[in-house]
């Protein structure tokens, strides 16, 4: 059926060059009448590479040639970068895409003009959060939403993300929904949890695939030694890709991590050489001279002898170039991590799971996922090249017969709303849509946990679901998330800050506990963060115990901490200081990354509940969890342009605040080591921060006694502006505290009393509760006589 015959059938011409192909498949055409003939949602579920990504193509095609916007959903960050690489074919019909990622600045403006939008879930789940915010409004205004891969719906964590997302969404604007999946059994409850009618639920089984695919579970002998079992695995995978690759085919070896996509093909050349496998292209001088184009040295050298690695830490020049070669046959044999399998459309003949388990820095080690499993497997089989795709799952004995299941009945689809049912419940309260119990249940009925748990009610225990939503509404009352009267269900300002942070009701509860406390330090800001319900799964290797004692010693905290979240505290504590020991860095990125955002919802709890104090404090170590620094450079990283790097070298020559790099001039920070621009530079951006002065007036040095004397004293800022806190304290007791923005000059009035006790200290420090700076302190000693 050629396409653009079809397209014209549908008044749809215009969107010819939209595609890469110029025909459809069966399984496209089947679908054709009630994707572009009906306005209904759709749910399709058909095998890897049978065709799917078209299906979303001519969805949003319908939606563009109507005037609307289409979001499109995908299941990994790494997957949006590379629609909006693929979809520049709408860009050039005159379309406009754009990504919204947590990792790229949002411009709300680009946003609301956008045709095609292209989100993660968790970022969708972000924007119908806040959707009635100028930022975010734009979500509202969506026509259709493809959610791809929505087989996700399983996935621990993020399938109840997912899930509610959606359903917030339908309620926000009701969007038709085109929902595609792999292959699932239960398709039908999807279909129910999304309106789809029978004329637009999709079931394609494996008769359309475009290439059979054999697969099975082949085990390998389970030794002490964790390092040497990956080499037992990596053999097994060599023993039954080498008969495919000698025969002029191609395998792709799945491993659980980027450092073992790099050893595995290291060890994997010298295998193919012991066996004398007829593999490379060293004598092709064309191939040798492409290969110069590698950014990565050890790359380079791989892909000569026909063996490639792909990870999302390579260069997009690197992976395009691995991928256009594997495809090319350049490259024989591929180790990859799972994005893979999610991605790019990659297929080889032999397809082969070396790790079935990996390490999360989070959660320790885990089983990979049976969607993964199921999704790599799908990779096996090139059409137009093979007849037969082989996946092959290594595993041990132990695991044998679970994966045997999974080839054998597939995976159905559960609800993971349940484990999480508590925050989600108090987001959708804190945002307004649930104001009372009748808005909880319909809130309830619109969730693919509710048509689940009617598909299943034994295994759900259906007939206590309501009931079990009533308990966790009420278990957020009394936590103090939620409040009720007769009127109905409204949040307290905690749980406005659980759901706007994404937080864990635990950690919300327990960042509550610290920020009401009386006083703040350091210690107690990183044990919160250490202990918080999203770092409860961190283990501490053997080998990495000796390094956390070293980081630790001579710090004090609780008794109760256990050796994960002392891990934690280990890696933040040297990530201030910029000297993470070299046994704990494997983890630490990602460590760092989530203590970053917890750290962040901390400072906005002290802000709320405590004052500008602790909330300046929590700014401080934010900032030098960032950028490793120490504590008398950290006010530095607060001016555009200056890095933990030129923090660490104008501290050295005791520049290390905003108005000392001012006084310092070009000279003075060229001295420094600055460059003369980057010295311009900096010294305008230090100048948009404040530069405070205390003037104490005419403060007296003494007071009688039992007299009292009330002064005047002026706080100024000769530089930038700055929301400020304000603290008075007498031989360290406060006397006032205020908060305000100053931008020229501000007069604090002082009372100073002849008491019983003397001398007396009169302390005026000001803090800034949104920067990194270190408050300014001054004092004065007053005489009692």
């Amino acid at each position: 059926m050629e396409l653009a015959e079809v397209l014209a059938d549908f008044e749809l011409a215009d969107f010819a060059d939209a595609f890469a192909f110029e025909s459809f498949n069966e399984m496209q055409r089947e679908a054709l009448p009630g994707l572009l003939g009906t306005d209904g949602n759709v749910v399709a579920s058909a095998p890897t590479a049978s065709g799917k990504t078209a299906l979303a193509e001519l969805a949003i095609c319908k939606t563009l040639a109507e005037g609307g916007t289409a979001l499109f959903v995908a299941p990994l960050r790494a997957l949006t970068n590379e629609k909006e690489a693929d979809w520049e074919r709408f860009e050039d019909l005159g379309y406009s895409v754009y990504v919204v990622t947590g990792e790229r600045d949002l411009n709300p403006r680009r946003a609301r003009r956008a045709d095609i939008l292209v989100m993660t879930p968790e970022k969708t789940d972000s924007a119908t959060r806040k959707h009635d915010s100028r930022r975010y409004d734009f979500i509202t205004d969506v026509d259709v939403c493809v959610i791809d891969e929505v087989h996700l719906l399983d996935s621990d964590r993020r399938g109840s993300v997912l899930e509610v997302t959606i359903s917030r969404l339908r309620r926000l604007c009701d969007p038709r929904v085109v929902a595609l999946s792999a292959t699932m059994p239960n398709i039908d409850d999807v279909a129910a949890w999304l309106d789809a009618p029978a004329e637009t639920t999709f079931e394609f089984d494996d008769e359309y695939r475009p290439v059979d695919l054999h697969a099975d579970v082949r085990t390998y002998t389970h030794g002490e030694n964790s390092f040497a079992d990956k080499y037992r695995r990596l053999y097994r995978a060599m023993d039954l890709a080498e008969p495919h690759i000698d025969d002029g085919g191609q395998a792709l070896v799945f491993v659980s991590s980027r450092q073992d996509t790099v050893q595995a093909a290291k060890k994997a050349r010298d295998e193919i050489a012991e066996r004398d496998l007829d593999m490379g292209a060293r004598g092709d001088y064309d191939y040798h001279n492409e290969t110069q184009q590698l950014e990565n040295d050890t790359l380079r050298k791989s892909a000569l002898d026909g063996v490639g690695f792909h990870h999302a830490g390579l260069s997009k020049n690197d992976k395009d170039l691995v991928e256009e070669w594997f495809r090319q046959g350049q490259i024989q044999l591929l180790f990859s991590t799972s994005t893979l399998a999610w991605g790019v459309n990659l297929p080889a003949r032999c397809v082969v799971i070396r790790d079935t388990k990996y390490h999360d820095p989070l959660e320790g080690e885990v089983d990979m996922s049976p969607l993964d499993v199921l999704q790599m497997l799908g990779r096996a089989g090139r059409p137009g090249y093979d007849d037969v795709g082989y996946g092959w799952i290594v595993c041990d004995r132990s695991d044998a017969d679970m994966y045997r299941k999974l080839l054998r009945d597939g995976k159905e689809i559960e609800s993971q709303l349940a484990d999480d049912l508590d925050s989600h419940l108090n987001a959708e309260i804190a945002m307004g849509t649930i104001n009372d119990l009748d808005d909880v249940m319909g809130w309830l009925e619109t969730t693919f946990y509710y048509q689940r748990a009617q598909s299943a009610p034994v295994q759900y225990d259906f007939e206590s679901l309501r009931e079990r939503v009533r308990e966790t509404l009420s278990e957020l009352v009394e936590a103090g998330f939620v409040e009720t009267d007769e009127l109905g269900v409204d949040p307290t300002p905690l749980g406005t800050l659980a759901s706007k942070y994404y937080l864990r009701l635990d950690t919300a509860g327990r960042f509550h506990t610290v920020a009401t406390a009386a006083e703040q330090d350091v210690d107690a800001v990183l044990e919160a963060v250490a202990t918080a319900e999203e770092f409860d799964s961190v283990t501490a290797r053997q080998a990495e115990r000796d390094a956390i004692s070293a980081v630790l010693s001579g710090k004090s905290y609780s008794d109760d901490i256990e050796a994960g979240q002392r891990k934690v505290l280990a890696i933040l504590h040297s990530s201030m200081t910029g000297s993470t020991p070299a046994d704990l860095t494997s983890d630490a990125w990602v460590i760092r990354q989530n203590a970053v955002r917890l750290i962040s919802a901390l400072g906005a709890f002290c802000e709320r509940f405590a004052g500008p104090q602790a909330a300046n404090l929590v700014q401080r170590v934010e900032a030098r969890l960032e950028n490793g620094v120490s504590e008398g450079a950290v006010g530095l990283t607060a001016i555009d342009g200056i890095g933990s790097g030129r923090a660490s070298k104008l501290a050295s020559e005791e520049i290390t605040t905003p108005g000392e790099v001012i006084a310092a001039g070009v000279d003075g920070l060229v001295a420094a080591g600055l460059s003369e621009g980057v010295a311009e530079r900096v010294i305008e951006s230090a100048g948009e921060l404040p530069t405070i002065e205390i003037e104490w007036g005419e403060f007296p040095e003494s007071i009688a006694r039992g007299e009292n004397e009330m002064c005047e004293v002026t706080i100024r800022t000769v530089a930038g502006n700055a929301a400020v806190g304000v603290r008075v304290t007498v031989n360290g007791v406060e006397m006032t505290a205020d908060e305000t923005y100053l931008s020229d000059e501000l007069a604090v009035p002082v009372g100073v009393f002849g008491g019983d006790e003397s001398p007396l200290e009169y302390a005026i420090e000001v803090c800034f509760p949104e920067l990194p700076l270190l408050p300014v302190r001054d004092s004065r000693t007053v005489d009692v006589e």
